[in-house]
């Protein structure tokens, strides 16, 4: 959390201005784009989207000293808005209304959460080119990709309003006639959830979703790089008839907002997306209390295109997987090893695919790749380039700042990386693709599993037997095979080693919020 924050000083870039009111002519009508930024945020403005402060037991609040922080637009350096910058006092109230909620919310019928969640994801669907263009605005993503994710981010409120009616208990055959043995799933109580910047709905909705669906009360802290979405998504929570406390949103000086949950008897629960640094802090903090964790944190993923690959299909996953989100995405391709037989001829069509990239403005129709998130993003891809190259890789292509300024940089693709480079053992988090050669299989998977990350890896070959091998052998928790979009809310996702705990989607992900209580019934002879 303190890194955060840190990033966040190290981000101030350029000459900034607020946004001003502008005509509404231009703005997003079906699928056609608009760079028109300020437009796009009245028509935001309008649909009653655009929240700046803190809720907090249903709701809206200022930081109680009155601070608030500055939310920017990475492609331009604007300032979209000022909200409210919250820390340890506004997070304990928001704690104390989530505890007190707990007790009503937990009691409906799993019938009526159900209901409730399934009126926020048609509030969600309704909303989505509004919600898509305010992620635009403050991450910097596509709108291709923005509407994509509300999408994703709406499906898991629909997927958990379904299965919150499925949370079924069991009955265990007594060992004496007079005893009747049963298991009851609960909820956990309130949980703590810290949501990270790269994808501002679907890290929320998929914590959320199953908390409420459970009968728990949240309190989120999303990015302080990318409020806006959580918060107008928790707007439309309000619409959609959640209750008064039972979401809350607290966002501002993170490391006061994580001690306080850390620190509360009453969160039983933490669920964070992020860092595996901060990560480790938030599982040390959470010793204290002893709270459940679950965790999604960073990853290295190696995409593996085997010799007997379809390259067309190599191609297009491996680029999907690679540079979706600007390279910003915890299970984006960091490594690509590609087999000696076919090293240069895919190595060659990859270039010619990662030129077709559009950089710009995500608000943009043709655009295809948007800005880093922050000044700090880009100097840390142009550390991992200049620790490759004094190493001995060299640039096939991009490798330096996008002419467009501001925290744009080129589609890169990196040739002869090695084991001993930080693009091979770390994330890069940015539009690099190192192209790594391989000799065997096993050299494959031995290269794959050298790295103490476990969260997604891919591989590209037309060998059934081949497939299975690897898929087996590979220290990771998911593996796409022939398939560079691999996540959806029917799938358990999460990570081995240290990309984290527990599993977030799918029947899975809700048992992360329960926990089981034994009943043993006596004397009934």
């Amino acid at each position: 959390m303190a890194m955060a924050m840190a990033m966040r000083r190290a981000a101030a870039l350029g000459a900034r201005h607020i946004l001003g009111a502008s005509s509404s002519s231009g703005i997003l009508r079906s699928r056609h784009m608009s760079v028109d930024a300020g437009a796009a945020l009245e028509r935001i403005r309008a649909a009653g989207l655009l929240r700046t402060q803190g809720l907090i037991g249903g709701k809206w609040v200022d930081a109680y000293d009155g601070k608030t922080l500055e939310v920017e637009n990475p492609a331009t350096g604007e300032i979209l808005a000022n909200v409210s910058c919250m820390g340890s006092r506004e997070t304990s109230d928001a704690i104390a209304s989530a505890h007190t909620t707990f007790y009503s919310w937990s009691k409906l019928t799993a019938s009526e959460r159900s209901k409730a969640l399934r009126k926020w994801y048609d509030l969600i669907i309704s909303n989505k080119e509004e919600l898509a263009l305010l992620m635009t605005l403050e991450q910097g993503k596509p709108m291709k990709e923005a509407l994509g994710e509300v999408n994703y981010g709406a499906s898991f409120i629909e997927y958990f309003a379904e299965e919150a009616k499925r949370i079924y208990g069991d009955i265990i055959p007594p060992t004496l006639s007079d005893r009747r043995l049963l298991v009851l799933k609960q909820p956990v109580g309130v949980v703590g959830a810290i949501a990270p910047w790269n994808f501002p709905l679907a890290m929320i909705t998929r914590k959320v979703g199953p908390a409420l669906a459970c009968g728990c009360t949240v309190v989120v802290k999303p990015s302080e790089f990318t409020p806006l979405t959580a918060l107008a998504a928790a707007d439309l929570a309000l619409q959609a008839g959640i209750p008064a406390g039972a979401l809350n949103v607290v966002m501002g000086n993170a490391p006061e907002i994580g001690d306080a949950l850390l620190q509360s008897t009453q969160v039983r629960k933490i669920t964070f997306t992020g860092s595996t640094a901060v990560g480790k802090k938030l599982m040390a903090g959470s010793a204290d209390t002893v709270k459940k964790v679950s965790l999604e944190l960073g990853g290295n993923a190696p995409c593996i295109v085997f010799d007997d690959a379809d390259i067309d299909v190599a191609i297009k996953g491996s680029l999907a997987a690679k540079f979706r989100n600007s390279g910003q995405t915890c299970v984006c391709a960091n490594r690509i090893l590609v087999q000696e037989g076919i090293y240069e001829k895919f190595a060659s069509a990859f270039i010619k695919a990662v030129q077709s990239l559009q950089v710009g403005n995500g608000l943009e129709e043709s655009t295809s790749q948007g800005p880093l998130i922050n000044e700090a993003a880009v100097q840390k891809v142009e550390k991992f380039i200049k620790d490759a190259t004094s190493k001995g890789a060299h640039i096939m292509l991009g490798g330096k700042r996008h002419s467009l300024g501001m925290t744009f940089y080129e589609p890169t693709v990196v040739g002869n990386v090695s084991n001993d480079m930080l693009l091979f053992r770390e994330e890069a988090f940015g539009p690099v693709a190192p192209l790594v050669p391989f000799k065997t299989e096993e050299d494959a998977i031995h290269m794959a599993n050298d790295t103490n990350a476990g969260l997604a890896a891919y591989i590209f070959t037309k060998s059934i037997p081949r497939s299975w091998r690897v898929s087996e052998a590979l220290e990771y928790g998911l593996v796409g095979v022939n398939e560079g979009l691999i996540s959806t809310e029917v799938a358990p996702f999460g990570g081995v080693k240290q990309s984290g705990l527990g599993r977030e989607g799918s029947k899975y992900g809700v048992d992360e919020y329960l926990e089981l209580k034994y009943i043993c019934m006596g004397n009934l002879n």
